[in-house]
């Protein structure tokens, strides 16, 4: 009888130390394993080359290493990477490498899918598929970090939660991807290069604040007023803008971490005087800054890119209030890897 194999990622250290000494041997066993799947990125047993051949037979009786592949790798022009990612249960996620001049950013996915229905945002069309695990969020940044060292000579500085899915609805193994990824044993990045951006769930917010995190918090905004943010993001209707306030508000009372508030202009929709005064009263309330998102078309006539007077009149407003604000141009455009374009079209 064939036994259903465990994946020796979701176990802890001394879970593993553990294992080895239930098998008779020595537990240092497990933190030698431990290395190999974390920080040197071991893909296969016999990878590990200072265990016995016993030992690695063992390992592949009894676990799995569910890591993923890069099913397909595109190259933009302006030198954006975005890659297919197929999971061990055949699943696709995407996640993106955007390099400047001075960093290179890995853009990661926290879910199959979406949980949210933000009609803007291609990957919502997709709905959630299920959550990724932590070692899958962990080999994304890993796969990026080697794309940077390879195409542009230097490591991985910054990592955002921005790719498929609402990180905040994967809570606890967000949060898990991430202690790997800033441990010792695993990455060793520092939390003050990763963000985390979330749709606005204001009830995670708080937990988030509680749990002491020390990376950064970006929210999708979109729009300070209830009625268009209701209509362009439906499920904001149980987050809305008074409780999204107090959960900000209780975040930088906890984290004294200044919020980034993404917000994309479209003509007809938030490009009028109302919306300009909404958001410069809504980002009076905590310390923040507002990125101006280039939107990229996904096929639907409903949003198309506001002009360039419009998004100047958003910067003035800004500006004169002091409030640090800049336009984001998207990346990777032509192998649709910009913002809110990932949704697997070749899968």
């Amino acid at each position: 009888m064939q036994i259903d194999k465990k994946d020796i990622r979701a176990l802890s250290k001394q879970q593993l130390r553990d294992f080895f000494t239930a098998q008779g041997d020595q537990s240092f066993r497990g933190n030698q394993v431990y290395e190999w799947l974390w920080s040197k990125g071991a893909h296969r047993f016999d990878d590990m080359t200072n265990l016995s051949k016993n030992t690695r037979q063992m390992l592949e009786d009894n676990f799995v290493i569910n890591h993923i592949h890069v099913d397909q790798m595109q190259r933009s022009e302006d030198g954006t990477v975005k890659n297919a990612l197929r999971l061990h249960d055949g699943l696709i996620v995407e996640s993106v490498l955007i390099p400047t001049e001075t960093r290179t950013t890995a853009c990661v996915s926290s879910q199959v899918g979406c949980s949210l229905d933000c009609n803007f945002c291609a990957t919502a069309r997709l709905k959630r598929m299920r959550n990724l695990n932590p070692d899958e969020i962990y080999d994304q940044v890993v796969s990026i970090d080697k794309e940077s060292r390879f195409y542009h000579g230097r490591p991985l500085s910054n990592i955002v939660f921005m790719g498929m899915g609402e990180p905040l609805m994967n809570y606890n193994n967000v949060l898990s991807a991430i202690e790997m990824i800033t441990s010792e044993e695993g990455l060793g990045m520092s939390p003050k290069r990763i963000t985390v951006s979330t749709s606005g769930i204001s009830k995670m917010i708080k937990k988030m604040a509680d749990d002491g995190v020390k990376f950064k918090l970006a929210v999708s905004l979109h729009s300070a007023v209830e009625e268009i943010r209701n209509e362009i993001m439906p499920f904001t209707k149980n987050f809305p803008l008074t409780d999204l306030r107090k959960a900000l508000e209780y975040w930088y009372q906890k984290t004294k971490s200044r919020v980034t508030y993404e917000y994309v202009v479209w003509k007809g929709i938030n490009d009028d005087a109302k919306s300009i005064e909404a958001l410069v009263k809504f980002c009076k309330y905590v310390p923040c800054k507002v990125n101006l998102i280039e939107y990229n078309p996904i096929d639907d006539g409903m949003f198309q890119q506001a002009d360039e007077k419009t998004i100047n009149a958003y910067i003035r407003a800004l500006e004169s209030n002091d409030i640090v604000a800049k336009v984001r141009r998207s990346r990777g455009k032509d192998i649709d890897a910009a913002c809110g374009q990932l949704a697997n079209k070749e899968a």
